[in-house]
Formats: structure tokens, sequence, C-alpha cells
């Protein structure tokens, strides 16, 4: 063998080669832009601890791309361990690389300025002129000029030269904008392990919540929170108002004001305290905020029978589908006999007939004049095997639908109105109600960070603004005249260099001509 090939690396070796090109600035910043590229997903598809509903809705809508993606943890983006692991990955990074350059910085601050280069021609900004003022008043002149600059001044051989340095300030910028990375990620992922989050539908007319996991319609939670700490507040929903521009307008049907009032108590025992929550702005109990995310209709229906029992006295909620809130919604009747029923329909709150056809369409989200249209089915909910369903979907692999001859039975209601159900019951529309969908949760450190944001702001108008600038000056006696050479060098390259030397040589001659008409009064 060559006694000049390479050696194989040994462990050792290998894992110091790796940690140096983790730690690497160029690692960090791939890393950085490769979890901004793994976040893309979770826009693009809904995540199931935001809205489990829209991911059932994404299944029924893609049956064969939705199990793939669901492998893939296309649903769970956050959460799923190949996000995990470049976010675990960038921290790492990060760190790595911060602190050796701290020590570099710190050590930087201690030094002193670096010694004058002895050809200031080489340099890409310089330039000698003569003075009548001895080198002692030159340096003194100079430490005026130079300002807040870290100054040395030495003495070679009769001549002295001013080392000078400043611009500091930029390192430390971009120390800080590195720093409020982490800290933006270690905030980021204290409130993910600690916090939770879930959306519940309350009705209005005195609806109420409690905060404990059978109350939620959605949940999802750090894998470091217990549903055992979850604050013990509740609260009692009064009214919802929800306004939109009224017909005529330009813009008709758009949003103007959705509010939800009504009272919450922060423990048990406590006096029940008022609330007012709109839109961007929440209620707060404790470290918990309550969101309003939307509203809705909760049509009231009262549903007999075959044998005359009410078996259903309740609001149900219709969950809005367009702009106009053309809604969709599901009525489960597990006690009704001889079998359960189903309902399955929507409900439109501006109800108006097309071209003279049966079919209805809501031309306003205010409900003007409210209609529901449900198709009934009988038989097994599937409730009874104890396996837990969504409310908002019905399970019809156990049931039939109701027929009048060759076409399927469905019902038609406004308020007030009753329909007869072909096995004897009936189905009443007794009222209309409104609900709010609020949304719960807690994210603990949810302002660091915010702070990190703005601290690395202020970082990076630091470094991009501040200038790294070394300056040195040299003087020495050439007979009755002082002989001053200047010159000026960057860090950092730019195109100002020559019209910054020539500002600082106007301040410095400046000083220079005070000092010398001191020296004739």
């Amino acid at each position: 063998m060559s006694s000049n090939a390479v050696s194989e690396l040994g462990g050792r070796e290998l894992t110091r080669w790796f940690w140096r090109q983790l730690t690497s600035m160029r690692t960090a910043l791939m890393l950085l832009l490769l979890l901004a590229i793994a976040a893309v997903p979770g826009s693009l598809v809904p995540q199931r601890g935001v809205d489990a509903q829209a991911v059932e809705t994404y299944f029924l809508e893609h049956p064969k791309s939705a199990p793939i993606l669901d492998d893939l943890g296309f649903f769970s983006v956050y959460s799923s361990p190949w996000f995990s692991a470049v976010y675990l990955l960038l921290m790492v990074s990060l760190v790595g690389c911060i602190l050796p350059r701290a020590f570099v910085y710190y050590r930087a601050l201690r030094a002193r300025p670096p010694k004058a280069p002895r050809n200031f021609s080489r340099l890409p900004a310089s330039a000698s002129f003569e003075t009548d003022s001895s080198p002692d008043e030159v340096v003194a002149a100079a430490r005026r000029a130079l300002g807040r600059s870290r100054i040395d001044v030495v003495d070679r051989d009769g001549v002295r030269e001013v080392s000078a340095e400043k611009g500091f300030l930029r390192e430390a910028g971009n120390l800080l904008f590195h720093v409020s990375i982490v800290v933006v990620l270690i905030g980021v992922a204290v409130g993910t392990l600690f916090g939770y989050r879930g959306s519940v539908i309350v009705t209005d007319g005195g609806g109420q919540f409690a905060n404990s996991l059978p109350q939620y319609d959605e949940f999802s939670s750090g894998t470091l929170f217990h549903t055992d700490d979850l604050p013990p507040f509740s609260l009692t929903l009064d009214k919802v108002t929800a306004k939109f521009q009224p017909f005529g307008s330009p813009q008709a049907g758009a949003p103007r004001e959705f509010r939800a009032t009504g009272t919450y108590s922060a423990k048990p025992g406590d006096d029940p305290k008022p609330f007012d929550i709109e839109v961007n702005h929440p209620l707060a109990i404790g470290n918990t905020s309550v969101y309003l995310l939307g509203q809705g209709y909760a049509p009231v229906f009262k549903i007999t029978d075959a044998n005359g029992d009410v078996v259903y006295n309740d609001a149900v909620p219709f969950l809005p589908a367009d702009a106009t809130y053309t809604s969709n919604g599901i009525i489960k009747v597990p006690d009704a006999q001889p079998e359960q029923l189903g309902f399955q329909g929507f409900f439109i709150p501006t109800a108006v007939t097309q071209n003279g056809k049966d079919l209805s369409t809501s031309a306003h989200p205010a409900a003007a004049n409210p209609l529901v249209g449900l198709n009934v089915w009988h038989g097994d909910l599937g409730l009874d095997d104890g396996t837990s369903q969504s409310v908002f979907t019905l399970d019809k692999s156990k049931m039939q639908q109701y027929t009048v001859g060759d076409q399927n039975f469905r019902v038609s209601l406004q308020p007030g109105m009753t329909a007869d159900l072909p096995d004897g019951g009936t189905i009443e529309f007794t009222e209309l109600r409104q609900f709010a969908r609020f949304q719960i949760g807690s994210s603990p450190l949810v302002k660091v960070p915010l702070f990190g944001i703005i601290a690395g702001l202020i970082g990076l108008m630091a470094s991009l603004t501040i200038k790294p600038r070394r300056t040195w000056i040299r003087t020495r006696q050439d007979g009755s005249r002082t002989v001053v050479e200047v010159a000026v060098l960057d860090r950092v390259p730019r195109d100002d260099l020559p019209a910054d030397l020539d500002d600082f040589l106007e301040r410095f001659k400046d000083q220079l001509g005070h000092t010398e008409e001191k020296k004739l009064v």
C-alpha cells in the first residue's frame, strides 16, 4: 500500500466530522429551509389537531390518496417523527453554531485593536497629509475624531500609530438573531409539548360547557400534558349575534359582526362573571384562552316514535358548507321504537326557489326564511357496540332509507311545522337557535416566540446597518512638519468606503484645525 494513502476515519474522527458539519452555519440554514418546506403540508391538508371533521371529509373525498398521506403523517404534520427530527436537528445545529461564535466574540471584545499594516496604500481606502501640529496633538485630535471606537496607541521608533476598531454590535446583532431563532423554537416546542387545544360547539339560549375531556368535540394535546390538569372552568352561552351585509348592498351577505355573550365561572363555586367574545378578542381564563371560531344555526327538533313517546327534543347544530350558510346536519335517535332512527339533511337560512323548481337554495346567510330538508333512515345506528362515532356522520351500513313508492322519503320543515314519519312517529321543527364554535386552548410560554421574533428583528437590523470598521493613523515628524497617514478597512466589503474616509478626514482635520487655532491664541 502506498505511504500516501489516506487512512480511514475512526469512530472519534467520524463523530467530530459529523458534529462540525451539523453545527456549521450552512447546515443550520439548510435545516431552517427544510423545516419551512416540511411545514407546507400542514397548510395544504387539514390537520387532526385543528379540524378532525375536515380530515374525515378529506378521507371521503379522496379515498385513494388519503390513506397514503395518513401513513406519511400529513394529517398530523407538526407531531410527525420526520418533522420533529428536523426540528431537533435545527435546534442542535443552531446551539452548536452560537456557542463557539459567542466565545470568539467575547475574546474579540477583550482583544486590542489589530496593529497597523506597514503599507497603507494596499488597503482599499487610504490618504495622507501634512500639518503643523505635533504628533501628540495629532493623536489627541484622532481620539476625538474617532469617537467611541476602541483605540490603542503605540510608539514605533519615533512613529506613533493609532489603531481603532468599532462596529462590534454588528456581530452582537448577528448572534442575537440566531439566539432569537432558538428562543422561538423552544417557545413553540414547550407550548406544543405542555399545551392543549380543543373545539366545542355550544348552542345559545343557555347551552353549557364544562372544561372536561368528554365535553369536547375535538381535542389534542402535547405529549407531556395530562388531561387531569384541565382547568375546571365552565361557561353558559346566552346569545350568539351574527350580522351580515343586508340585501341590496354591494357586499350583500358579507359578515359584519360575530359575538358570543354569556357567563363563566373560573372554578366550581365561584360567582358567574359575564363574558363577551368577538373574533380576535378571546376570553382569558387564567392561562386558557377561549376563541370564537365561527357560528351557525341549530334547529330544535321534537321527535316522537311509533308509540307516541317523545324520544328526542334538542337543538342540532348544522355545519355551514358555503358562504350563504347552507349547512349539513345529522340527527341520531337511538331511543326510538321499534327501530332506531337517523336523519341526514341540510338547513337553508334564507330559502329561495330557483326557476320554479322544487330545489331550494340559500340567498343570504341571515335566517330570513329558514328551511330544513331531511332524509330519514331506520335500523341500527351502530351505537350499541360501544364504538365511538362522530356526531356529524351517520353510519348507514345497518340502516335502510324510508321510501314512498319509488322515491326516497324526505321531509321539508320550517319553524313550527310538523311532519309524519312512515313508521307512525312525527318530527317537529319547534324553533331556530344559533350555535357558537369555540376553540379552547392553553400554550405555556405563548409570548416567548413573540419576544424572540422582536429580538430577532432588532438583531437583524443591527447586523445589516452597523459597519464593522478598522481605522489606522500613523504620524511622524518630518522636519518642522508632521506627516499623517490614514487608512480604513471594513470587515464587510462596501462600496462607500472611500466616501466614509473623506468624511472622517474632514472631521479629523477639523479637530486639528481647532488645536492649531488654540496654539495661535
